[in-house]
Order: structure tokens, then C-alpha cells, then sequence
């Protein structure tokens, strides 16, 4: 499991196994967030055993599956409220952890300027550069 930490309180990853719930309940995290749609490549874990996995875990799991690049505001505004009702470390992952680290930056729970939130992707691995405008809205 490869974790990548944004900040105190949040933290990106590329696919989980639902192994690996009981393994981020141990480190703190209390929320799990999935934007993966189900059935998007094959041998994935659908949200079903995810979920089941983590709530045996005790850990609070939301599905806000995002495609591709397609990143409705419906979404941002649902993985916002996420973060912003979160009683702890939080997790979001995808495929690569792209998406999740986009719909943080998106929801910008915690207020911060557009380069700001770019310059934490960027320590982060990820790069959201190109988002600047829709950043900056």
C-alpha cells in the first residue's frame, strides 16, 4: 500500500485492496474515500468488498466515482463535504491517486490559494498545474 500524505489530516493512494482497511484503521485514518466507478479495470475490487472491508475495519467509507477527467461539480462539492464532516485522517484513492488529489484541491476544504493547493500536489508527486484557472475560480 502506497500512501501519500497531503497533509496531516489527509492522504492520496493508487487502488486498495480491502486488506488493506485494517492497516489504515491502525494508522489513525478514520474515513476512506473511493473515486473509483466500479468495474473501471479488471481484477479491481468492486466497492462492495471495499466497503464491507472497511466498516469491519471501523472505518466510515464514501463512493464518489469520478472518470477519466470528468470532474463534476457534484462530485467536488460531495468529496468536500466529506473532508469538511471528517472526524479524522482521511484517505482518498483511485487508480493512481490523481483524481482524489484533484477533487481535493477542487473542494479546497481548507481554504487555501490556488498555488498553494498546486504546490501540495506538486510535494505530493502529483502535478495540477494545469488546473490553475479552474483553481483560481
Amino acid at each position: 500500500m502506497k500512501l501519500v500524505y497531503v497533509s496531516e489530516t489527509f492522504a492520496v493512494s493508487p487502488q486498495l485492496e480491502p486488506s488493506d482497511m485494517r492497516e489504515l484503521a491502525d494508522a489513525d485514518f478514520r474515513v476512506v474515500i473511493c473515486n473509483r466507478p466500479d468495474g473501471e479495470e479488471p481484477n479491481q475490487p468492486d466497492v462492495a468488498s471495499m466497503r464491507e472491508a472497511a466498516e469491519a475495519a471501523g472505518l466510515a467509507f464514501h463512493h464518489i466515482p469520478v472518470s477519466g477527467g470528468e470532474l463534476p461539480p457534484v462530485a467536488v462539492k460531495a468529496f468536500g463535504k466529506v473532508r469538511e464532516e471528517a472526524d479524522g485522517k482521511v484517505l482518498a484513492f483511485c487508480r493512481t491517486g490523481t483524481r482524489s488529489i484533484t477533487l481535493d484541491a477542487l473542494a479546497n476544504v481548507e481554504n487555501e490559494t490556488a498555488d498553494d493547493r498546486i504546490n501540495s500536489a506538486k510535494r505530493a508527486g502529483y502535478d495540477l498545474s494545469g488546473l490553475r484557472d479552474r483553481l483560481s475560480e
